[in-house]
């Protein structure tokens, strides 16, 4: 056996056992950050998430999908999931596993589809196509965030001013509403510091949405 073939068996060995102290490590830091804040913690993988959040693509990516790392329970009145997730591309040589984490909070009342994102260099490509998405007062605002809505009345409606003005002064998540839930995420694993963070983002939308519109959305007017 030659001294570069040895040499990658150690590389190979130390990548393993690296990724299972980092896996191990980081399991230990959620559950405790799960126990502290009253939440359930389950290490476990769930492969049913893509089926109970069917509008959110995030969760349908690849193939062989699940969470793990799961915290789950209430979180200031609202019952939220807090989680890692991973699906796979590509089968045999070609097979890669990718992994994201995600919170979702479930708001109380009834929603309406609804995505925001940052914006990228690609969006202007398409936009000179044709393919824009909703433009709103604020041109910093606009320029930033990327937002979609079949109801433009409803993206106004969530996004007004004081809401532009808290997204603007916060991290930066992808975020998507389905008929009752948001969820928020990155396409990468959260550390705990920007796990709360993206709570905070979802709860700061949520706490901001006019009374007019809540009331609406408890009575289920359209």
């Amino acid at each position: 056996m030659s001294g570069i073939t040895i040499l990658a068996f150690f590389v190979i060995g130390a990548l393993v056992i690296g990724g299972l102290w980092f896996g191990a490590k980081r399991k230990k830091e959620l559950a405790a950050w799960a126990t502290n804040a009253g939440l359930a913690f389950s290490p476990g993988s769930d492969r049913s998430y893509d089926n109970r959040y069917p509008a959110f693509g995030c969760l349908h990516r690849g193939h062989t999908r699940s969470a793990y790392n799961i915290a789950s329970g209430s979180w200031n009145g609202r019952q939220l999931e807090a989680f890692d997730y991973r699906y796979v591309t590509g089968h045999g040589k070609n097979r890669s596993t990718h992994t994201f984490s995600a919170i979702i909070l479930r708001s109380g009342l009834l929603l309406k589809p609804l995505r925001i994102r940052s914006e990228n260099a690609f969006d202007k490509l398409t936009e000179f196509f044709g393919a824009d998405d909703i433009d709103f007062e604020s041109d910093q605002f606009s320029r930033e965030f990327h937002v979609k809505s079949p109801d433009k009345k409803w993206a106004f409606d969530v996004l007004h001013q004081r809401t532009m003005e808290f997204l603007l002064s916060h991290p930066k998540f992808s975020i998507e509403f389905d008929t009752e839930h948001v969820i928020c995420w990155r396409n990468r694993r959260f550390d705990l510091q920007t796990r709360e963070s993206a709570i905070s983002v979802v709860e700061g939308i949520l706490d901001r949405l006019p009374e007019y519109l809540i009331r609406e959305q408890e009575k289920g007017v359209s």
